[in-house]
């Protein structure tokens, strides 16, 4: 029996120090520029992460000290934990599995459209109020300030491999014709195009192209980037979890075998 539990005790283990890379996800996404803006995954894989590191602790204790109902709550609970983290994981492919930058003549980098995402996602930053307060995040960052330092000439600007976010927030989109001065500021055309994008551009540096659809749709893209490498560790951690629970249940049910037996044995002599 001693040898069952530590066994099962050092399985549940594994659980603990599985639920770390799942706790580090949350926490990378929240400290990164742009998903601090949005604040929409971290808390949930945070919370998830840190449910998962409280069960496995009380597998661990219950594997170790032979706490029945406490392995029992463990096996439930941790159940309940990895289909929960198979539906994150499920969800987040779902909503970044579209959207994908368009190619512009003359031009390295890519421009982004907002019907282009998914309906979820378009939500989350197409609701004025929302928005209000990402784009006043996005403004006191320094994604758009650090283009001016880095390219002085257009050339260099048009070669450039910008992120999402400072095609889609930085500059006024291609299709406008607006003339190159440095990367936020720029001419406009006297012939103005009537796509509102175009109409919402501003050499105001606060302003930019910050209420611009292809500020929303960049914001997107970059999220989806960032939420396919989670979404990598997540499966992985996901994939992990579901065999050391697979193990801890045998380990688990080996257990309670040897215990009837060595009742039965006693009983029996």
């Amino acid at each position: 029996m001693p040898l069952s539990n530590n066994v099962i005790g050092c399985i549940n283990f594994i659980t603990v120090l599985l639920s770390i890379p799942v706790i580090g996800v949350g926490i990378w996404l929240a400290i990164g520029t742009v998903n601090s803006c949005v604040k929409i995954l971290q808390w949930p894989v945070i919370i998830l992460g840190v449910l998962i590191l409280l069960v496995g602790l009380a597998g661990f204790i219950g594997g170790f000290w032979r706490i029945t109902w406490l392995l029992v709550v463990y096996l439930i609970a941790m159940l309940v934990l990895i289909v929960l983290l198979g539906v994150l994981v499920g969800f987040i492919y779902m909503v970044t599995i579209k959207g994908a930058g368009h190619p512009e003549p003359s031009r390295a980098y890519l421009e982004y459209s907002l019907q282009d995402y998914s309906t979820w996602l378009r939500r989350r930053v197409q609701r004025s109020y929302k928005w209000e307060r990402i784009r006043t995040c996005l403004s006191t960052t320094s994604i758009c300030p650090e283009l001016n330092q880095r390219y002085s000439l257009a050339l260099d600007f048009f070669n450039a491999h910008l992120d999402p976010i400072q095609s889609g927030c930085c500059k006024p989109p291609t299709k406008c014709g607006f003339t190159f001065v440095n990367p936020t500021y720029w001419i406009s055309p006297i012939d103005m195009s009537a796509d509102m994008d175009c109409l919402q551009w501003s050499n105001d540096q606060n302003t930019l192209c910050y209420s611009c659809d292809s500020c929303k749709a960049g914001l997107l893209a970059n999220i989806k980037v960032d939420w396919l490498k989670a979404d990598i560790f997540l499966l992985l951690a996901l994939i992990g979890l579901i065999i050391v629970y697979i193990i801890g249940c045998c380990a688990f049910r080996n257990a309670e075998t040897e215990d009837i037996f060595r009742k039965y044995k006693q009983g029996y002599t």
